[in-house]
């Protein structure tokens, strides 16, 4: 397997960022407040996964992989790569449903709508309404 680097955003480096999301997730637009993690590889930006913060949790989002390297686990290696991140902060996600089984193995568990806090509980409502089939899903330590 070839040598990745999982690094938090330097923030010179945003644009870049900003860019990567345009260029293949346009949906997910990513802001300079939230903490963001990169993966790179020798061909450079490979992936990328931001966390929003609330004041009492966080919530991953736009997690995205290049799309030339997409179904090769590089998704699940990310994920374990940040744990650090998922950890620092009661962590929740709004994964589509089909990646339900890569966030379960990176620790993430499949929760009822009610249990998300009143700030997602809104979002996921309207994204669901909007057409998306997301689950809500609690990130729980290893």
């Amino acid at each position: 397997m070839a040598d990745y680097r999982y690094l938090p955003l330097d923030t010179l480096r945003f644009p870049l960022i900003a860019r990567f999301y345009k260029d293949y997730y346009p949906a997910g637009k990513p802001k300079k407040d939230e903490v963001i993690w990169t993966m790179e590889g020798s061909d450079g930006l490979l992936g990328a996964v931001r966390f929003r913060q609330f004041e009492s949790f966080q919530l991953l989002t736009g997690m995205l992989i290049h799309p030339d390297v997409r179904r090769q686990k590089l998704g699940k290696a990310f994920l374990n790569a940040i744990e650090k991140q998922t950890e620092s902060k009661r962590c929740y996600c709004l994964a589509y449903r089909y990646l339900i089984p890569l966030y379960e193995d990176a620790a993430f568990e499949v929760i009822d709508a009610d249990a998300l806090p009143e700030e997602l509980k809104g979002r996921y409502i309207s994204y669901c309404n909007s057409g998306k089939d997301l689950v809500p899903m609690l990130y729980l330590a290893k």
